[in-house]
């Protein structure tokens, strides 16, 4: 028996932002329309993200939706490094400068929205944003990814390591990363895609 809630089904977004002249981006999974008159979306971020951390000085975003047609590079770039470390738009050309200032994806996506935020909501580990939709555009017609399709399709198998045979490991749900012990650390976090235990499912090898 599963977790209930990983059978919640969502979809898959790249946000991005620019403070200060400086570019930005991560992954989320929670982006939805909340209203019609105006055009709202609701969007949720992990608060310990760099890109949470620079919605503090803007209030402007842009959030691409990823497709099937994407990549595990795209993934990699946007979702499993910090722009604290790295410049996730360095050498990268699949994107667009929005009336906003913020990149939108054009490799691997099929539309942008880009909003301003009317309202912050502190839920604890994540932030609730609540923004009027200010430009939108679609790019194509490829279907667009869910978390169930990028865990099927995108995210690579993991390999059988012939030297962890009959041992117990805790794999990540969201990047395939093992941590190899009976039990995980008390607050350990994934150092690939910095998501915490909740994620880490428990394999014998």
């Amino acid at each position: 028996m599963g977790n209930p809630l990983f059978d919640l089904t969502y979809g898959l977004f790249v946000l991005s932002v620019n403070v200060y002249k400086r570019d930005n981006a991560c992954i989320i999974n929670t982006a939805v329309q909340v209203s019609s008159d105006p055009q709202r979306i609701s969007i949720s971020v992990i608060k310990a993200n760099h890109t949470a951390d620079m919605l503090n000085y803007t209030d402007d975003f842009t959030i691409s939706t990823i497709s099937q047609k994407a990549t595990f590079d795209l993934f990699k770039r946007f979702g499993f490094q910090s722009g604290r470390d790295v410049e996730k738009f360095e050498g990268f050309d699949g994107c667009v400068r929005t009336k906003n200032g913020a990149y939108a994806i054009t490799e691997g996506t099929n539309s942008y929205i880009s909003a301003h935020i009317e309202q912050r909501i502190d839920l604890g580990s994540h932030v609730l944003i609540i923004a009027k939709i200010t430009d939108m555009q679609s790019l194509n017609d490829d279907p667009s990814a869910t978390y169930a399709y990028y865990h099927s399709n995108i995210k690579p198998k993991p390999k059988t390591d012939a030297s962890k045979a009959g041992k117990t490991v805790w794999r990540c749900k969201v990047c395939g990363y093992e941590y190899e012990g009976e039990t995980l650390p008390d607050g350990f976090i994934c150092p690939t895609c910095n998501h915490g235990a909740e994620d880490f499912e428990k394999v014998t090898l």
